[in-house]
């Protein structure tokens, strides 16, 4: 098989992306937005071939027979090109946002409502969450006012399940400190600091030997 047609491997076995997906999707997208562009277009142009029969129809003699069918077809042949570019498009439309348009109204009402819909959910949420907490901080002053023993066994508990994670970090600032040493890059930095009068930010403390 040929070498092109390989996926590159990394030292560790793994594979790496190749840059032809990337250029595949941006090609893809490029082509959609092409796409949305041109149906849009044409939506421009039966807009106007419609205000143009508009005119005709509304001014109509005998003079105008001939303008009036090739405006008419016109319109027939720029219908039928829509249709075929807009096959082209994968874009799903939401029907309420197709209603609002039929009743005349805007379309961007279905976003706010949307959003006002969501902001009322989260609230309600927040709500039963506040809810919650304010019953478990009751619960506990009440188990801990006639069962103080029961109550202290679990915070003892609770206190020794999160301690793992505790010492994890710990070692992993504590072995990130210890390379900084070995390389010289802790040195360096403290110079840094105090030649820009800048205050560590606090990740890495360093504590002067007395």
């Amino acid at each position: 098989m040929d070498s092109s047609q390989n996926p590159a491997v990394g030292g560790n076995g793994t594979l790496i992306s190749q840059t032809n997906d990337t250029t595949a999707s941006a090609a893809g997208a490029n082509d959609s937005m092409q796409n949305l562009n041109q149906v849009s277009n044409s939506i421009q142009k039966t807009l106007g071939l419609i205000h143009q029969l508009y005119l005709t129809v509304s001014t109509f003699n005998a003079a105008f027979q001939m303008p009036l069918l090739q405006r008419i077809n016109g319109l027939v042949a720029e219908l039928d090109n829509m249709v075929k570019l807009a096959e082209k498009c994968n874009i799903q439309v939401p029907m309420e946002v197709v209603n609002l348009i039929d009743d005349g109204k805007n379309p961007d009402e279905f976003t706010r409502d949307i959003i006002n819909n969501c902001i009322a959910k989260n609230q309600i949420t927040k709500g039963k969450t506040d809810a919650l907490k304010n019953f478990r901080k009751h619960l506990l002053e009440e188990l801990e006012q006639n069962f103080p023993d029961e109550v202290e066994s679990f915070r003892e508990s609770r206190a020794a399940s999160a301690a793992p994670s505790v010492v994890v970090f710990t070692f992993k600032v504590e072995s990130f400190c210890f390379g900084l040493i070995q390389s010289g890059e802790l040195e360096e930095l403290k110079r840094l600091a105090q030649a820009q009068s800048v205050l560590p930010n606090g990740d890495v403390r360093v504590k002067s030997e007395h």
